[in-house]
């Protein structure tokens, strides 16, 4: 098979383990294989994922606190699950949107490639918290905007990767604060939880690799945009009207959002909507 046709069966595949091991390796193969630019059919049943975490509405995730070896597995796993659904919404870019550059396919490629060294280096964390992939309720708002976008290629360009995605580039150093603080030495120099500080590290490693997933989302959506004579800052607003994202607040992580691509006028849109 081709490029698009293997990343089409490694979306297709349940078992998270496999589905980072297709990834994986499609990564390492990719610049072998050939690129088909024509449509391919759809099938049902996209993505495939295990039957475990169960798939409930956001509101309903419970908040358990970091302060709790309990409370850090189940954030360790929101996070996990954060990323297996980003190899899915990688992958999905690759197969699903026909006659782009090859570039594009590439880029999204080595974003899924990332994303599924995330999972690993997550998966195995959370395993030494005595806990696995599925242990925790989770809920489905990345994918849900994929198929909202399934057919606007700009739209998934725009809400998928530099709306969603780079929420995690102001959501992080969040986080870190809190473990950091979980994870604090005492006067011994010793910490209570020292699996908090190595999460940090583990977010370090995200953070950065998300920098350069959300700007390749930034590239391809003003691509895109240029092509199609449209303003990238006023037609976003459009779209967030029209499929409904999710209103985004601060604070913001200006800086790794300017490293991302965003312009100033760009982060004042969005500070003006806050």
């Amino acid at each position: 098979m081709e490029l698009r046709q293997r990343a089409l069966a490694a979306l297709q595949t349940p078992d998270p383990q496999d589905k980072v091991a297709q990834t994986l390796a499609l990564g390492v193969l990719h610049a072998t294989l050939s690129i088909l630019k024509e449509p391919l059919p759809e099938p049902a049943g996209l993505p495939g994922r295990p039957a475990r975490p169960g798939l409930i509405p956001p509101a309903q995730v419970p908040q358990r606190s970091p302060f709790t070896a309990e409370g850090r597995a189940a954030l360790v796993h929101a996070i996990c699950h954060i990323e297996f659904n980003a190899i899915n919404l990688a992958l999905d870019a690759v197969w699903r949107f026909a006659g782009m550059p090859d570039a594009f396919y590439r880029d999204w490629l080595r974003v899924a490639y990332e994303e599924a060294q995330h999972f690993t280096l997550l998966h195995d964390h959370l395993k030494t918290l005595g806990h696995g992939y599925g242990d925790f309720p989770a809920h489905d708002g990345l994918w849900e905007m994929c198929e909202k976008t399934r057919d606007d290629i700009v739209a998934r360009m725009a809400l998928v990767p530099r709306t969603l995605e780079a929420r995690g580039l102001d959501a992080t150093p969040l986080i870190q604060a809190r473990l950091r603080k979980v994870g604090a030495p005492d006067a011994r120099g010793r910490s209570a939880a020292p699996d908090a500080l190595v999460a940090c590290d583990l977010l370090d490693i995200i953070l950065r690799d998300e920098i350069g997933h959300v700007a390749i989302g930034n590239h391809w959506y003003r691509w895109l945009c240029e092509r199609e004579g449209l303003d990238p800052v006023a037609h976003y607003g459009v779209l967030v009207a029209r499929y409904r994202a999710p209103r985004l607040r601060p604070p913001f992580n200006e800086d790794a959002r300017r490293q991302a691509g965003f312009s100033q006028q760009e982060l004042d849109y969005l500070l003006g909507e806050a």
